[in-house]
């Protein structure tokens, strides 16, 4: 899956716990795309097995499109913490970078941050 998949996924998981319903009007509001780029991608991830979309314009995640939104998400929220407490940057650039990298990194990566950042909570508390 290429990196516009994975941020329009993570872009409903995380409205969908926001507000509880998505559309694809709040998607282009988050991301500041225009509807019919949205349109076009929820097509994709329609027909990639990822969302179902309701009569109503709803949208929901499949099982596999909440797995792979979950992994990426989980992913931001790891990368920003280790920006934040490791290198030190302000939340605002940590979040901006991790946005980034999440998509980029080797899993063997993420690992080692995640048994890096494992320790040191380990050590402080």
């Amino acid at each position: 899956m290429h990196e516009s998949g994975e941020n329009y996924l993570e872009t409903i998981l995380v409205i969908k716990e926001r507000k509880g319903t998505v559309r694809s009007i709040d998607i282009a509001r988050e991301l500041s795309f225009s509807k019919p780029s949205v349109s076009r991608a929820m097509g994709i991830l329609r027909e990639s097995g990822y969302i179902v979309m309701e009569p109503s314009g709803e949208i929901h995640l499949t099982d596999k499109g909440r797995e792979r939104a979950e992994e990426i998400y989980g992913r931001h929220r790891l990368l920003t913490a280790f920006l934040k407490d490791v290198a030190g940057v302000t939340e605002e650039m940590a979040e901006r970078n991790a946005c980034r990298m999440e998509h980029i990194l080797d899993q063997e990566v993420v690992d080692g941050i995640s048994g890096y950042m494992g320790r040191q909570r380990k050590s402080v508390f």
